[in-house]
C-alpha cells in the first residue's frame, strides 16, 4: 500500500543529532529501507521535516521504520495515499 510518512523532528534534538553526525546517518537509513518513490525535505513551523512516499507491505514494517526517528523527538505521522492512477481505478469501480 502506497504510504505517506511526514516526520517533524525536535529542533533541540536535530540540532545535537546534527552536531553529533547521527542524523544524517538516521534519514539515510530509514531513506534505504523504505526505498521511497518521493522524498521531500522542508521546514515546517521552523522544524527540520521531511515527506516520504513509499510502498508498506505489511504493518509490521512500522516499528524499525519510525523508532530511529523518535530518537530525534519526531512526530512521525503514517498516511495511506494515492496517486491519479489510483484515484481513477478506485472511481471507475466506485461508478459501477
Amino acid at each position: 500500500m502506497r504510504m505517506m510518512m511526514t516526520a517533524r523532528l525536535d529542533t533541540a534534538m536535530a540540532n545535537q543529532a546534527v552536531s553529533d553526525g547521527t542524523l544524517p546517518k538516521i534519514i539515510e537509513g530509514v531513506v534505504e529501507q523504505l526505498e521511497p518513490e518521493a522524498a521531500y525535505f522542508m521546514d515546517r513551523e521552523g522544524d527540520r521535516s521531511f515527506l516520504l512516499v513509499f510502498d508498506m507491505k505489511d504493518a509490521s514494517e512500522i516499528p524499525p521504520t519510525v523508532e530511529p526517528l523518535f530518537h530525534t523527538g519526531a512526530k512521525v505521522s503514517l498516511q495511506p495515499v494515492m496517486n491519479l492512477d489510483d484515484l481513477r481505478t478506485g472511481l471507475s469501480a466506485f461508478g459501477q
